[in-house]
């Protein structure tokens, strides 16, 4: 027998088993056990043993809770709040999770601060979120301890303190949290009230960059792009830019077509500075729609063209850009002014 027969037998009784277990919870749960409901549910909730099923996960989750199971109640939650399988309803949503959290499930308490911080279905409370997040936090929830973080950076029902969200942004990232660690190499990189350190910032980024996550990869771009704390380096900077921008992410397709567009470290391009700005403008992304209108106002790779100028102009300005929405007046004044002329 070859080893691909081998590992196809192995395949075909793993399915079996699979099926069996799925069968075994099915019916266990029509028999009304709260544990194989929450299993059920899992097994909807996930797509793993069967198709996901965001409804058919509800109604177990929903069976379950109603007997008491914590686990479930937590998952009944968090579903009203997303609006999976059921309708959004954060009432509806804070009561389970509330029922969860009162019992000590980490995931419930965690959610419920989430709730109260922000006043979904809730009085807006920092100091009960900041409650909810501690309780979660001691049960180590990396999550809990990104969202004391965050409540310290943001200054939410406390002072604002960076040290003190770096603090807590370690302590999360210690357990695996990944916004974490991109939350402390941007503290760093800023240096709004800690001490402003391009390497240390650089460290974070990298350790998340090698694993994919695409805004350290754009970050730890910039950082090679501007030189900051090291020797400038463009071919990394493109290098990290790239990854990012491949991978779907207009603010690094954007930085692409600044680079192409400015021959940095690369010859000067046009045509692959456009190529990179119309990936970004498809997203809307600011800079690329105001870039696209310099290209066009000023025939760069492009025939001039005033009227997809003032169109790409128009378009970066309703986003907020504000040298695009002078060049849009700019060209608007010129474009009356040749219209006066005419008659």
């Amino acid at each position: 027998m070859t080893r691909i027969e081998e590992l196809v037998l192995q395949r075909k009784a793993i399915d079996a088993e699979i099926e069996a277990e799925y069968k075994k919870e099915r019916e266990a749960a029509a028999r009304g056990e709260a544990d194989a409901q929450f299993n059920l549910g899992m097994i909807y909730y996930k797509g793993q043993g069967a198709p996901q099923n965001y409804a058919e996960a509800f109604s177990a989750f929903k069976l379950a809770s109603e007997q008491g199971k914590t686990e479930a109640q937590f998952y009944l939650g968090l579903m009203y709040e997303q609006g999976q399988g059921t309708n959004q309803d954060y009432a509806e949503a804070a009561h389970w999770l509330e029922l969860s959290a009162n019992e000590g499930n980490p995931d419930a308490l965690n959610r419920l601060g989430a709730m109260l911080e922000n006043g979904w279905g809730l009085k807006q409370d920092y100091q009960a979120a900041m409650r909810c997040y501690k309780l979660s936090a001691e049960k180590k929830n990396p999550s809990a301890h990104f969202n004391i973080g965050s409540m310290y950076e943001q200054h939410h029902g406390v002072e604002q303190d960076d040290i003190e969200a770096i603090r807590w942004y370690k302590l999360a990232a210690d357990l695996g949290h990944e916004e974490a660690h991109y939350r402390i190499g941007f503290l760093y990189l800023t240096g709004h009230s800690v001490k402003q350190d391009f390497k240390e910032a650089k460290h974070w980024f990298e350790l998340l960059a090698h694993k994919g996550h695409i805004n350290s990869q754009i970050r730890l771009g910039e950082i090679y792009d501007k030189g900051l704390g090291e020797v400038q380096n463009y071919a990394e900077a493109i290098k990290w830019f790239k990854l990012a921008a491949t991978h779907g992410s207009a603010e690094a397709q954007a930085k692409m077509g600044f680079i192409h567009g400015n021959a940095h470290g690369v010859a000067l391009n046009f045509h692959e500075s456009l190529r990179w700005y119309l990936m970004a403008a498809e997203q809307e992304f600011p800079g690329a729609l105001s870039n696209l209108g310099f290209m066009f106002d000023h025939g760069q790779g492009v025939p001039a063209d005033s009227q997809k100028a003032l169109m790409y102009y128009s378009k970066a300005a309703k986003k907020g850009d504000e040298n695009a929405r002078k060049n849009r007046d700019i060209i608007e004044a010129r474009i009356a002014k040749q219209q006066s002329n005419h008659h």
